[in-house]
């Protein structure tokens, strides 16, 4: 961990002594973790566990309608769980150790797919993206679970959306921080198409790091898919934590005053 360094005059009875100070730097980054739709937090716990390990401080959480409130799925809107993660990453950010110009929202699938919108709304410097949704922009505020039956999702997931189509893919065209982009291989679900929209949608990243996780399905249903997926996670999270503590970029990019 890098530390700050600083001069210092010790007074002494003729004058004083030149000093220096080193000391540890004591903010950490943050790293808030988004299930999908029908998921929990408890999918992202180990992996909020390996991030802290190396100096994160993490934050899983159940969206409205998931955990707890799982009764109220059926009304649950998009409008509802944009404001949980609003809420879950100002929590995250008032955390006293954390540096808000270092903040990672790893999402997926529908949390994957609200995390690009938040990126407009709150400085994120690292986003994670697995399997990331895409819903057409009408019925913001109609039912999730309806979102299926009054769309074609298939048909819409089937081609390729431009960035100004759509509100998620129009925050990634937008956001200016590094991104890590998973696909799985075999998911019928949110099919290729998909993540090629995203890809072609983070023209102005950073960074992108694309990776497929060769023989997964879309909720990663075996024991060597989910191995790979947290491999990928933290290999990625450490890599960009080190840049970060390194000193190699500034303040996390913000769009929510655009």
């Amino acid at each position: 961990m890098t530390a700050e360094r600083y001069g210092v005059q010790i007074k002494v009875e003729h004058g004083y002594l030149d000093g220096t100070v080193l000391a540890p730097k004591t903010t950490m980054p943050g790293v808030l973790f988004v299930h999908g739709w029908g998921g929990n937090q408890q999918q992202y716990l180990e992996r909020a566990r390996q991030a802290s390990a190396f100096g994160c401080v993490c934050l899983t959480f159940d969206l409205t309608g998931h955990g707890r409130t799982k009764d109220e799925q059926q009304n649950v809107t998009r409008e509802t769980n944009l404001r949980d993660l609003l809420a879950a990453y100002d929590a995250l950010a008032a955390h006293p150790v954390i540096d808000r110009d270092a903040i990672a929202v790893i999402g997926s699938s529908y949390g994957g797919y609200l995390g690009a919108i938040l990126t407009e709304l709150r400085p994120v410097r690292w986003l994670g993206l697995r399997v990331p949704a895409l819903y057409l922009d009408e019925g913001w505020n109609t039912p999730k679970r309806a979102l299926h039956v009054e769309h074609d999702l298939v048909a819409y997931r089937k081609r390729i959306v431009p960035s100004s189509d759509n509100r998620a893919l129009c925050a990634a065209a937008r956001f200016g921080g590094d991104v890590l982009l998973v696909e799985s291989e075999h998911d019928e679900i949110v099919p290729h198409t998909v993540i090629a929209s995203y890809l072609q949608a983070f023209l102005h990243a950073h960074s992108l790091t694309y990776r497929i996780i060769e023989g997964a399905d879309h909720g990663l249903s075996d024991d060597a898919s989910q191995r790979a997926y947290t491999a990928l996670v933290v290999n990625w999270l450490t890599e960009m934590v080190s840049g970060w503590r390194a000193g190699a970029r500034g303040a996390a990019p913000d769009q929510s005053g655009t």
